[in-house]
């Protein structure tokens, strides 16, 4: 397909070379993408997204304003780059994160390659939400960031959301912990870039055995939850993330059930625990019918995330 696909556009290393702004080059990499059937989920969700983050970021311009840079003329070697990541874009499926080797989440920059899933997450958003950030005293989950005082994310690949929590919580230490030594290896750049080496610490481990004997105010976690059927079937873009990141066994959940089972050993009296899980929120619930799970919506999500404090967890 990809070939076939190459083959009708051109090559896009010889073709960039043709172009003369960055205007005509978004229209390029929007035509070569839908051309090519490329699958997003990296951080955008469309060509056009896909196109305007990869050649802002290629050419170290601000992502969130194409419209000032649109007209302006590319040089010869901006062009040969732009045509080489283009081309690897169609040719190796690999996503745009991993292209530019670094990527944002809610407008935060973080450096993102192969040793960890790019950063995602429905937590992030959640973290800087009225349930978390204090400024809802009526829903708020969380009355009082400053209250917070510790932190674990739980299965923190490249650290992103373990950065999210040193922000959202100033007084918490924040642990990550990961079975990865690679992507801990990149959480340790992430959390140097941002200058948080004296508060977030990071532990390898499985899940709590990285820990040992540590509690928590509130223990956030992204982990792996695609089921067996669905790993099978993953488009080319996601083969190239770490399949631990990702697997969760048969149905999904073999991760999670071992979260909710050791967490409340971890969490402090009225902690709680903060948890995506994707979309199967139907057989977990059917699994677990006398645990009240809060469903939490974020803008791009319905109920792919729920919140149980320590006294609701399951025994």
């Amino acid at each position: 397909m990809v070939a076939a696909a190459m083959a009708s556009a051109g090559d896009p290393r010889n073709e960039v070379a043709e172009l003369v702004t960055l205007r005509d080059a978004l229209r390029y990499a929007v035509s070569a993408f839908s051309a090519a059937d490329l699958h997003f989920g990296h951080g955008s969700d469309n060509a056009l997204d896909e196109a305007v983050f990869l050649i802002l970021e290629t050419l170290h311009l601000p992502v969130d304003d194409f419209n000032a840079f649109a007209d302006a003329r590319l040089t010869q070697r901006e062009k040969a780059l732009l045509g080489e990541l283009i081309a690897r874009r169609v040719e190796e499926r690999l996503p745009a994160a991993y292209l530019t080797g670094r990527t944002y989440l809610m407008g935060v920059p973080f450096r993102s390659d192969a040793r960890a899933l790019a950063p995602r997450s429905f937590i992030a958003e959640l973290l800087r939400s009225p349930l978390f950030d204090g400024t809802d005293e009526g829903i708020g989950l969380i009355d009082d960031p400053l209250s917070v005082t510790s932190v674990l994310d739980l299965c923190t690949g490249g650290g992103s959301l373990a950065i999210f929590a040193a922000y959202a919580f100033p007084n918490a230490e924040v642990d990550g912990a990961d079975l990865s030594p690679q992507a801990l290896s990149l959480a340790a750049e992430n959390v140097a870039d941002h200058g948080l080496e004296d508060r977030v610490n990071l532990f390898q481990g499985d899940l709590f055995d990285a820990v040992p004997g540590r509690t928590y105010d509130l223990i956030i976690t992204n982990p792996p939850y695609v089921g067996r059927e669905a790993m099978e079937a993953l488009p080319q873009e996601f083969r190239h993330e770490p399949a631990m990141a990702l697997d969760g066994g048969e149905d999904g959940f073999d991760i999670v059930r071992r979260i909710l089972a050791e967490a409340g050993k971890h969490l402090n009296p009225g902690g709680g625990l903060l948890c995506e899980i994707g979309t199967d929120r139907d057989l977990l619930e059917a699994e677990y019918p006398d645990t009240p799970f809060l469903w939490l919506d974020t803008e791009g999500s319905e109920g792919e995330v729920f919140w149980l404090t320590r006294e609701q967890l399951p025994d």
